[in-house]
């Protein structure tokens, strides 16, 4: 059985956390294959939201297996407290949990490094979540981080003395206050506590149940567009958004990938610095992240709001061997009679479409082509046969251009606002 894939297309916040959720009953195992704390995959169902942050989203179905990989990186802390929520609501975590042995760990000095670099970025910030995530890549890359399994072994605590020292003198060129002893000791706290999960060698763990014929959806978090090598450099994450990234994470070969579901939404969104070709400084901007709610889940901060770019969809499709597309917050463009779609940019003067090397919003004019829009509440649809002719249009506009199948649309955020689509498209 070979193991699929679905991820977001775009910079994130695509709607991946409910859409596993809704996909989770076909599946055995759900396995998270990279960031960390930085991801905020919401889901909502029963009028109650939830935000998950490492746990993958999953979590909320009975016998079904939850798998943090060894490609994602875990703050205790953080992961603690995810816990608490969920215990809370009378769930057996570890029924339904399992964690990598070879995930890196976030250390309070990696949060305080993350601080202290993108404060002496000034005007030319990143916009970094401040989790530590880039830090912790760089210590796993630089071959000195300190990895879930080492917590089974006796000198644990020299292992993270010798991190946390080298840190504090990395920490001591820059003009930067900080409090570590509280911080510290709340993680060691956390520590003790994460003893107490099952740890497993997920690469095995995996495998496994592939060979058994379990169905297993690796879940990806952030964004293509953020990918450390495809996406907008330097205005990235730190890890490999991709279906390639699925690979890494988890130890799967990539001859045993299966359908690859990619995720974007009917407009275009993004968190934090780094290029928006499409992005909206008015009015219309301002209407679709009220309308959409766009504000970060992990930050808080409110999101750039733009139309849909389909060079960057048609790239994002390109390298993560999309099989399915996944169309999400349809609902929100309910506002507009008519609806803006840039389906190439005019770049130093040449007509293009698709990404340059160096996307930078001064050199590119995106180009507009504009669709009607539906003017109609979806949130009550229950089947897609309902949907407006409008919206029908519109998805067998989106099918012909991306080349690819719509096969969900989500018309809203509780997992009952999910509509699945036969697409009738085909390469001529």
């Amino acid at each position: 059985m070979k193991v699929d894939v679905l991820l977001g297309l775009q910079w994130g916040d695509e709607g991946k956390g409910k859409v596993v959720d809704v996909l989770t009953p076909e599946y055995d195992v759900i396995a998270r294959f990279q960031g960390g704390p930085n991801a905020g995959h919401t889901l909502e169902f029963d009028g109650i939201k939830h935000v998950l942050h490492t746990i993958p989203s999953g979590i909320f179905h009975n016998n079904k297996e939850n798998v943090v990989g060894n490609g994602v990186v875990i703050d205790p802390i953080i992961f603690i407290k995810e816990i608490d929520a969920l215990k809370k609501m009378g769930l057996n975590i570890n029924e339904r949990l399992a964690i990598s042995r070879k995930a890196h760990l976030i250390l309070p000095t990696h949060r305080l490094l993350d601080a202290a670099s993108e404060q002496a970025k000034g005007k030319q910030k990143i916009g970094s979540t401040l989790k530590g995530i880039g830090p912790t890549y760089m210590d796993k890359t630089g071959r000195n981080g300190l990895r879930v399994g080492d917590v089974e072994t006796t000198d644990f605590h020299k292992k993270y003395e010798q991190l946390r020292d080298k840190h504090l003198q990395i920490l001591a060129q820059y003009d930067f206050e900080y409090d570590l002893k509280e911080m510290e000791e709340e993680w060691l706290n956390c520590m003790e506590t994460f003893k107490q999960f099952r740890l497993i060698d997920s690469e095995h763990f995996i495998n496994q149940a592939r060979k058994e014929n379990q169905k297993v959806l690796a879940e990806g978090a952030q964004g293509t567009l953020l990918d450390i090598d495809f996406g907008s450099y330097p205005f990235v994450t730190s890890s490999n958004t991709i279906t390639a990234g699925a690979c890494t994470g988890l130890g799967v070969a990539p001859n045993q990938i299966g359908e690859v579901f990619g995720i974007f939404k009917a407009y275009c969104t993004r968190v934090g610095s780094g290029p928006f070709p499409t992005e909206l400084h008015d009015e219309i901007g301002e209407e679709i992240r009220k309308a959409g709610n766009e504000f970060g889940a992990t930050t808080g901060r409110p999101r750039r709001c733009g139309w849909i770019d389909l060079p960057a969809l048609k790239y994002a499709i390109m390298i993560n061997g999309v099989t399915q597309l996944i169309m999400t917050k349809a609902d929100v463009l309910s506002e507009f009679e008519n609806i803006k779609v840039c389906t190439a940019y005019k770049h130093k003067g040449e007509i293009i479409d698709y990404l340059p090397f160096d996307v930078l919003d001064e050199e590119i004019e995106p180009i507009y082509e504009e669709v009607t829009g539906w003017k109609e509440d979806l949130t009550g649809l229950s089947s897609i046969e309902q949907i407006p002719v409008e919206l029908n249009n519109y998805i067998q506009y989106l099918e012909d251009k991306l080349e690819t199948p719509i096969t969900i649309v989500s018309v809203g955020p509780d997992r009952k606002q999910t509509l699945i689509r036969k697409s009738e498209w085909s390469k001529a």
